[in-house]
């Protein structure tokens, strides 16, 4: 039969070596870590002393390069890259696609005499021009309005990227418009990392740490994705199209044995994951961890922390890594956030923290937090940045593959919520009430003498919630698969940077009261968060109906969609925060929002036409082949089971293809509702009489590769 020939073909492969190696990392030259970098090491090495001391003095200032510096920077720059067999460089950037965009130029430029000679000057590594016009804007450039600049990102140090057929110089850069306004997702972090640097360094003074300078926030998201054959992949137009199954029946088996997750990884993904692991650490992307998720064919990998920004810039990077690295094995790795129904989707888990450069975590609380007046003062700022703004924080996780996922038992609810852990929870307990005990962590006895005893955390952990406090830091986790980190932390830079701009107001209030000892005037700032925002923090099961009614007695709010989520990206609060703190203006705001709204519709749109036609061209035509043969062999109790389905199946095509007509509202918000309400619910009812048929159509004659198959041939 065809499809298990194909089965047979996908599940074989053979040993590339591509991640093979010495194994000894203690090996001169086998430690491969930033290999591909222009690190500070090969800056220090390449520059005159001079100029690499001023460029350090200025990238630790976070003050702008002086021009005069630009081409010898420039210089050193391109003789390390063609060192490296580079022939073009590229400023590699981040539009609002949510993806990365590169224009390739050559080092070389003819001299007039028959011959070419290598040149890169300063001018051309610090502005490059790509047409801004057929980026999305939200109307910030018209179609015919192209012009748009990229403006290198010296604190995101340059890279190369290889090809089987030589490499080439990426050189980060932000992306702005002949107005001035920020095109891309890397200017508005670097100006929220900003505004909370200022803001918690004018904190700290009070707290007598004049020595910090700059607070810098970081990073560390854990990446989830899939991994099937590519046999499959291409033989489904919706995988290719949208990046998620329309059609497909729950297969026998699913996860519901929990022998996935965290089991034995198979060679042929072990592969796949060592050699993504070499490539990355050659880029200075510091993975950490690997293993199975939850779902037959998912897996996660994660680094450890980073600065914001470049841990942004490194998290495109390793999307697009796996991406490449998959097909060496004969592998598709699929980022959409719910690429299978009724199995587990992906995340990627947003750990964020706040630490000075001095190297003292901000979000640390160390042995006794109740005690810990600093780092009750930062937390409590965060819990009111996240209860003022918790529908923002919702909206910056908004997408369509998103409405699959959040709220479902697999991923945190839509409604945004706090988990602080039982230590905390007490520590600000206490503070406010005066009531209180102080957890007993201790150690845990395994009962069997040979086991050690294991220290007891301050508190257990909590997989439903959407914020939560895990130790030094706080994961944001409603974060999907497929998304750029640099709008989420935009959003949690800016809402903290105002909450500590706040508290810190509070705070010289509440000292000068008490002649200045800060550890009467913390607890009084603390208690005052606890009283207005605590409202915010649940311990419990946020997959619970009861939460969802305690909720809405709470006044939390529950935007279970995107078209309902994205209107407060340009709501007047976050209007306001967001044009106080220099982060963006109203209009880029608005820009932000069009193009959410619009690509929202656009994918819906896609989906839809996808979903129509292979309904039409693939599903029906099976069905009715299948109906022929029941007729011709007589089976009349099989025709009357399959006859009725094809009959309403067309009935429902026939309304889902009149739906993508788009009688109804034209563009905006009003639009994706639209396509919310009425396109999405006509697809849903074709896949649901589709995947009826996929469990009675013979084998031989069904046109898709089935769950079964996809998610468990390796």
């Amino acid at each position: 039969m065809r499809t298990r020939q194909q089965n047979v073909t996908a599940a074989q492969w053979s040993v590339n070596g591509g991640a093979l190696g010495t194994t000894d990392l203690t090996v001169p030259g086998a430690n491969l870590f930033g290999a591909n970098v222009f690190t500070i090491d090969e800056q220090r090495q390449r520059l005159p002393k001079h100029v690499f001391q001023q460029l350090l003095a200025t990238l630790e200032a976070g003050q702008p390069l002086e021009p005069s510096l630009a081409d010898a920077v420039a210089q050193a720059m391109r003789e390390w890259a063609m060192e490296k067999g580079a022939t073009h460089y590229t400023h590699w950037f981040q539009p609002l696609t949510g993806l990365t965009a590169e224009k390739h130029d050559s080092f070389y430029n003819p001299t007039g005499d028959g011959h070419a000679i290598a040149e890169f000057s300063g001018k051309e590594l610090v502005q490059g021009e790509p047409d801004a016009s057929s980026f999305p804007t939200g109307g910030i450039r018209a179609t015919f309005e192209a012009r748009g600049y990229t403006a290198w990102d010296p604190t995101s140090p340059a890279f190369i990227l290889d090809n089987p057929n030589g490499t080439f110089l990426c050189i980060p850069t932000a992306f702005v418009s002949w107005t001035g306004e920020a095109l891309d997702h890397k200017i508005p972090l670097l100006r929220s990392m900003d505004a909370l640097s200022r803001c918690a360094i004018k904190a700290l003074k009070l707290f007598g740490d004049t020595e910090a300078q700059r607070i810098f926030t970081t990073v560390g998201p854990e990446q989830e994705y899939f991994l099937i054959d590519e046999q499959y992949y291409f033989e489904r137009p919706d995988l290719y199209t949208t990046g998620r199954t329309l059609f497909g029946a729950k297969p026998p088996k699913g996860h519901e044995l929990d022998e996935h997750y965290f089991g034995s990884i198979p060679e042929r993904v072990l592969a796949f994951m060592m050699e993504s692991e070499e490539e990355l650490r050659k880029l200075g992307v510091p993975v950490k961890t690997r293993h199975n998720e939850v779902a037959p064919a998912q897996y996660e990998l994660a680094p450890i922390f980073e600065n914001s920004n470049v841990g942004s810039d490194h998290q495109q990077l390793t999307m697009q890594i796996m991406q490449n690295v998959a097909r060496r094995y004969g592998f598709v790795c699929l980022l959409h956030e719910k690429p299978f129904a009724g199995v587990n989707g992906s995340g990627k888990h947003n750990n964020w923290s706040m630490g000075t450069d001095t190297g003292h975590n901000l979000l640390n609380p160390g042995d006794t937090p109740d005690e810990n007046a600093q780092f009750l003062f930062f937390c409590a700022a965060v819990i009111k940045a996240v209860n003022k703004h918790q529908a923002l924080l919702r909206a910056s996780v908004a997408n369509i593959g998103q409405d699959h996922r959040l709220g479902a038992n697999e991923a945190p609810p839509a409604i945004i919520s706090i988990f602080l852990g039982a230590e905390l929870e007490q520590a600000f307990t206490k503070i406010a009430t005066g009531k209180g005990r102080r957890v007993k962590k201790g150690l845990m006895g395994l009962g069997a003498e040979v086991l050690p005893k294991l220290p007891r955390d301050g508190g257990d952990r909590n997989r439903t919630s959407p914020f939560a406090f895990t130790g030094n830091k706080f994961e944001f986790r409603a974060l999907g698969s497929s998304m750029s980190l640099g709008f989420v932390n935009t959003v949690l830079n800016t809402i903290v940077a105002e909450a500590i701009d706040e508290l810190t107001v509070e705070l010289e209030k509440q000292l000068k009261a008490a002649k200045g000892d800060i550890g009467v005037a913390v607890p009084l700032v603390v208690k005052g968060v606890w009283e207005d925002d605590s409202a915010i923090i649940f311990n419990g099961d946020g997959y619970s109906e009861e939460w969802h009614a305690e909720a809405e007695r709470r006044g939390l709010h529950n935007l279970p969609t995107t078209p309902d989520a994205l209107p407060w990206i340009v709501n007047k609060q976050t209007v306001k925060a967001f044009e106080t703190y220099n982060v963006l203006s109203e209009r880029e705001l608005q820009s932000r929002y069009d193009v959410f709204v619009e690509q929202y519709a656009t994918k819906v749109n896609i989906e839809a036409e996808t979903a129509a036609s292979m309904a039409r061209t693939m599903i029906l035509p099976a069905a009715v082949r299948h109906l022929a043969q029941l007729r011709a062999g007589g089976v009349d109790a099989l025709v009357e089971e399959v006859e009725p389905l094809i009959t309403e199946l067309h009935a429902r095509l026939l309304d889902l293809e009149k739906a993508n007509d788009h009688d109804g509202p034209e563009g905006g918000l009003a639009h994706a509702k639209y396509m919310r309400d009425t396109v999405i619910t006509a697809m849903n009812a074709v896949r649901e009489i589709a995947d009826r048929l996929e469990r009675i159509v013979a084998d031989d004659l069904w046109p898709l590769p089935k769950y079964s198959e996809m998610l468990f041939i390796k």
